[in-house]
């Protein structure tokens, strides 16, 4: 019908020209090159056609290489391996599994075509497996089957590439040039979030970038300071830029629920529950680890909340948090988690277990990498009924190759303790006494760089005592411990040298302090003693160096504490937990209070964190050693801030002055105005001081009242 009318447009616009389409040959009609005058060829309607249906049919259809060749009678084997492998990604349809054979040695040509239901299951199943290492000699190179016509225009001839000019990327490490050294953070209050510089120096902060909805339940800080995540239904998102927060990559997890980067920032974990639509069933989880640069999901681990939820603390719906462990240092080499029996090591190349196995552990209840070597420590419970004791074990990987073993006798319970620089690994355990009524606790104590790994022994001089709280020295030797029984317990300072002297020994205890938490400078020498939460928001500022107490403040209701990562400004802040006195207070390293900012519904304060120097540990000592050369520069600055400060309190003191000043004067016009109105109200007195009148008592009568009243007098009273 269509074709009918297109004819009969011709033939009206031919009578109206007065063309005779019957003297016309209009097959030798030709165009000019790349022009239809609107008409659309037949040929190109088949050809878009045909490109339609080829890139609907086949791009279900992935191409697996590098299978073995096998002959006729393994087939049957190879089959039913690969089939088993990718019928975990997707639905393969029937016979879409094709494995081509040579017909002359009747065996297999060394790869196959699958065929899934789907062109995105297709795409996740050559995402997964591309590189899959089935056993030395054969790893698989996956390609999807309509990338084929792509290869096969590929010219016979190379040609040199398209040289396309330099465009540089945004600088994300751009905030760590500030000429002012300052360090950002970043607040949520309300449906706002703002990153602002900590201007210590005027005394208030500096605003970077603020966004109204930018999360939709919390925001972190990537290990090194790179990235910003927010979290959002749709999945999670990182920001960075130069001077403003852009969008750099998203990641697409539904209902996603908790966050972690790796130490390097080269991968980021994200975790989601979903109700099971059978209340009986279990919460089904799903873990997702994505390479934080493109996006790509690197691998995916889904089950019930219960092969998630063995061990350690925290997290939501009884699954610890977080489930994978990265092993210490930024290349991100090796991650694991614990399962039931068993401790799994992942290789972050190729995320597959290392040596292909878990590592078998009975019973085991906790473990924890070393910060900077790949070394795990892991405890596990006595078993048997005490038969078995317990026991703390360091394994170095990948090797698994146990390095040292403490049995421990009696075991309560058991905390594994690292310093940040991996020299020293502090296991407080909490034993039972004899009658199994109460317990008591000591330290166990690995020297991790010393030949053999020699072990110390640390208890209390009272043995009963409750330990409140634990933290090592930064990058030091020494550590503190809270001891005792509340509202006044003890702190303990030790160290783990002292002068030639490799063993323990306790520097001072401070007694009866107000204190439930220990926060130690990331420099080291300070530490501040905190009392949270039932305390009241305490704070001691003490220098260890000099054992001495620098300061004692309080911050009402304090919930959170964090130093900045130079060790030179504490933050204290009131969350939303508390209805009153929402906000933060910043305090110099040695307890002077710099300047404090309210905010309703607070609900996060996180510092920016940094990379580590480029500084070698000779160099940061000379600069320590030399620091009265290097601040002099500093000094001058701050004492330019400081008269500029000052001139800018006499500059608002002065404004101050002058609107009063202006006040009063125009009072002044306004009495002289009214001037001949009080006048005329005092009967033309002139003067308005009261000194100039004279009292005078007058008398005035004034009728307030008259009644007539009529009196009837009867006869005779006349």
């Amino acid at each position: 019908m269509a074709d009918v009318m297109v004819m009969k447009e011709i033939e009206d616009t031919a009578l109206r020209l007065g063309v005779d389409l019957s003297t016309l040959d209009l097959d030798a009609i030709r165009l000019p090159p790349g022009e239809d005058c609107g008409i659309v060829s037949d040929d190109e309607v088949v050809y878009q056609e045909e490109n339609l249906e080829f890139e609907s049919g086949f791009g279900n259809i992935i191409v697996v290489d590098n299978l073995p060749v096998v002959p006729r009678e393994k087939f049957e084997k190879l089959e039913g391996v690969v089939r088993k492998i990718y019928s975990q990604i997707g639905v393969i349809k029937e016979d879409g599994l094709w494995m081509p054979v040579d017909p002359e040695t009747e065996k297999t040509l060394g790869y196959c075509f699958i065929e899934y239901n789907t062109p995105q299951e297709a795409e996740l199943a050559k995402e997964k497996t591309h590189g899959y290492k089935l056993d030395r000699a054969h790893i698989f190179a996956v390609s999807m089957f309509d990338d084929f016509d792509r290869f096969m225009k590929v010219p016979n001839e190379w040609a040199p590439p398209e040289t396309k000019p330099y465009a540089p990327g945004e600088n994300l490490q751009h905030w760590l040039t500030d000429a002012k050294a300052r360090d950002q953070f970043v607040i949520r209050a309300g449906s706002d979030t703002e990153v602002l510089w900590n201007d210590a120096r005027h005394l208030k902060p500096d605003p970077v970038y603020k966004r109204a909805f930018w999360t939709e339940s919390f925001v972190q800080w990537s290990p090194l300071g790179t990235y910003l995540a927010t979290v959002h239904r749709q999945g999670a998102a990182v920001w960075g830029g130069a001077a403003s927060f852009n969008r750099l990559m998203r990641y697409a997890h539904p209902q996603v629920k908790l966050i972690d980067f790796s130490p390097g920032e080269k991968y980021l974990v994200t975790y989601s529950s979903h109700e099971p639509s059978n209340p009986r069933d279990a919460n089904r989880v799903v873990i997702n680890i994505f390479d934080v640069r493109t996006g790509k999901v690197m691998r995916d681990f889904k089950g019930s909340a219960d092969d998630f939820a063995v061990g350690g603390a925290g997290g939501v719906t009884g699954v610890s948090w977080p489930v994978f462990k990265w092993s210490g240092g930024r290349d991100d080499k090796y991650f694991a988690r614990m399962g039931k029996n068993i401790l799994s090591v992942y290789e972050a190349e190729t995320f597959s277990l290392v040596d292909k196995k878990s590592l078998k552990v009975e019973n085991i209840m906790d473990f924890c990498w070393s910060p900077t070597d790949p070394i795990i420590a892991l405890f596990v419970p006595e078993m048997g009924g005490g038969n078995q004791p317990a026991r703390v074990s360091l394994i170095q990987i990948p090797s698994k190759e146990e390095l040292r073993q403490k049995n421990l006798f009696s075991v309560s319970d058991c905390k594994i303790y690292w310093q940040s620089n991996g020299d020293y690994l502090a296991v407080n355990v909490e034993r039972y006494t004899k009658t199994k009524k109460s317990t008591y606790t000591g330290f166990e104590l690995f020297r991790i760089k010393e030949r053999d790994i020699p072990i110390e022994v640390l208890e209390l001089e009272n043995k009963n005592d409750k330990i409140i709280a634990f933290a090592w020295e930064p990058k030091g030797h020494r550590f503190a411990v809270i001891h005792g029984d509340n509202p006044k317990p003890d702190v303990s300072i030790y160290s783990m040298r002292t002068g030639q002297n490799s063993r323990v020994s306790k520097l001072i205890t401070l007694k009866g302090k107000q204190a439930n938490a220990l926060f130690w400078s990331p420099a080291g020498r300070y530490i501040v003693l905190a009392g949270l939460k039932g305390f009241n928001g305490q704070l001691e500022f003490y220098n260890v160096d000099e054992l001495e107490t620098m300061a004692t403040a309080e911050h009402f209701m304090a919930t959170d504490i964090e130093w900045d990562p130079t060790g030179r400004y504490v933050a204290t802040a009131v969350t939303s937990v508390h209805e009153m006195e929402n906000g933060f207070n910043i305090w110099s390293f040695n307890g002077k209070h710099l300047y404090r900012i309210l905010k309703d519904h607070f609900f996060q304060f996180l510092w920016r964190p940094r990379p580590p120097s480029f500084l070698t540990p000779e160099k940061e000592e000379e600069i320590a050693k030399n620091l009265k050369k290097y601040s002099k520069k500093y000094e001058a600055e701050d004492q330019d801030v400081s008269l500029l400060l000052s001139e800018q309190e006499r500059e608002k003191r002065r404004m101050l002055k002058e609107e009063w000043d202006k006040w009063v004067n125009e009072w002044k016009q306004i009495h002289e105005e009214e001037s001949l109105q009080r006048q005329k109200l005092r009967d033309g007195e002139a003067s308005d001081e009261e000194e100039e009148y004279e009292a005078k008592d007058i008398e005035v009568e004034e009728v307030i009242d008259v009644t007539k009243e009529v009196l009837h007098l009867e006869y005779g009273q006349e």
